[in-house]
């Protein structure tokens, strides 16, 4: 390429792994999928698979020409921590040594950060390709687990020394998000009926999207699992589809609607929001392999969308969620002044319900537009989230490349009020 040049970045594959039910609280109860599978299994896993595809879609593809692995992350411990981008892409048998790796952490909009490093980064000549993935395994680690160790860990008499400005900082931010996501129902006027009818619309959307077997196994691989059983003996299992996902809203809506009336508000006596129409906590693993549109013609490889573009902006921190609605108008200007009329999928991070209706008032859109998470969103499929950016990234290409429709933008808010935004354009 010339000096200066900025390349034309594109997706040529997309993946994840069925999303399991969190259980760390109840392991007996719920029975999550990857209890007893570990974070880096998890990746190389999603990472392996995603590597063959493209092998087998391109006799002339040398992984030895990926540049690098970007892995979105939360809690970077234990079997999560030590940067495991780089431990899952040594574990992995079909990546080379010489593939670099890195985490990346912006709270739950970590996963499409490594979409927009890997594309940015290609973009300017740095590297012709490169993979981004995210993962997550919130039953081994609770969310803020990171900052909570640093409390009370005592490790020969060191601890972590916060800043004194810590105290003032959490006077002006939540770290609660549901309260947060009261405080954007207040400030947009949203109803209880509102915000869980669109809890019911997004586990129909995902049953759909599920059921719909050839489409789905395009963007959702299976995985061998091992799970100890209540007699300490371990049954190896493949599973091939998400766990989370409430079929009964489809075929029995009215009992569905029944169940998610009777369900009490949880941060908030009078509240609104509540576990059906939150997103679920959840584990998981995805990962896209994004290149230069000249590599992948040189490659034979037909791509799936070219990025168009991306933005991250700060918000509100006490609002917290609202963060996207500036991360989308700066990513929709840069994709050429487009606007969110010009759309055909709006992919935004179903963390709340309140933020995904929102979103809607603030660009004039319907609560129901059939636009919006059309395979489902994290309230029913789940928010595995590291992984949560290229989920729901995947879902959002595969509907694009499915249904021949050209524009796609997601997005994801994040905790202490930050958003971020790309826009996609399915190529010809």
């Amino acid at each position: 390429m010339k000096r200066n040049e900025i390349r034309e970045v594109v997706v040529v594959e997309a993946i994840r792994l069925p999303i399991g039910k969190s259980s760390r609280a109840q392991m007996d109860k719920f029975g999550g999928y990857y209890r007893n599978t570990s974070s880096q299994d998890m990746l190389v896993s999603v990472l392996e698979s995603l590597v063959d595809r493209v092998e087998s879609k391109s006799s002339s593809f040398d992984a030895h020409e990926i540049e690098d692995v970007q892995v979105g992350i939360l809690s970077q411990i234990g079997d999560q921590g030590g940067n495991i981008a780089r431990i899952a892409q040594l574990m992995a048998k079909n990546l080379p040594d010489i593939v670099a790796g890195a985490t990346v952490n912006r709270y739950c909009n970590a996963g499409l950060q490594a979409i927009n490093t890997c594309t940015n980064a290609i973009k300017v000549g740095d590297g012709d390709i490169m993979i981004a993935a995210g993962v997550e395994n919130l039953t081994h680690y609770s969310m803020g687990i990171d900052i909570q160790l640093g409390t009370f860990i005592d490790v020969e008499q060191i601890h972590a020394q916060f800043s004194n400005r810590m105290s003032d900082l959490q006077e002006r931010m939540s770290f609660v998000q549901g309260e947060s996501a009261e405080q954007v129902a207040d400030k947009y006027g949203l109803t209880r009926e509102d915000m869980d009818k669109f809890g019911i619309w997004s586990h129909q959307k995902a049953t759909k999207g599920m059921r719909n077997t050839q489409e789905y196994e395009k963007r959702v691989i299976p995985i061998e699992i091992e799970i100890e059983q209540p007699d300490g003996s371990t049954e190896t299992k493949t599973v091939t589809k998400d766990q989370t996902i409430r079929e009964i809203c489809l075929d029995d809506p009215e009992t569905a609607w029944e169940q998610m009336k009777s369900l009490n508000p949880v941060f908030r006596e009078d509240g609104r929001v509540t576990a059906g129409n939150s997103s679920q906590i959840s584990d998981g693993a995805s990962a896209v392999m994004l290149m230069a549109r000249e590599k992948a013609d040189e490659l034979g490889l037909k791509p799936f969308v070219k990025v168009l573009s991306t933005a991250v902006a700060g918000d509100d921190p006490q609002l917290m969620l609202t963060g996207p609605i500036p991360a989308m108008e700066r990513a929709l200007t840069r994709a050429g002044d487009l606007t969110m009329a010009e759309m055909n999928c709006i992919e935004p991070n179903e963390a709340f319900a309140s933020p995904c209706l929102a979103f809607a008032k603030h660009f004039d859109y319907a609560f129901n537009d059939s636009r919006v998470n059309p395979y489902g969103g994290a309230i029913a499929i789940g928010h595995p989230i590291g992984s949560s950016g290229v989920q729901f990234f995947t879902n959002m290409v595969h509907y694009l490349l499915n249904t021949n429709q050209r524009y796609g933008i997601q997005t994801l808010c994040g905790g202490g009020g930050v958003g971020i935004a790309t826009v996609v354009e399915r190529t010809k």
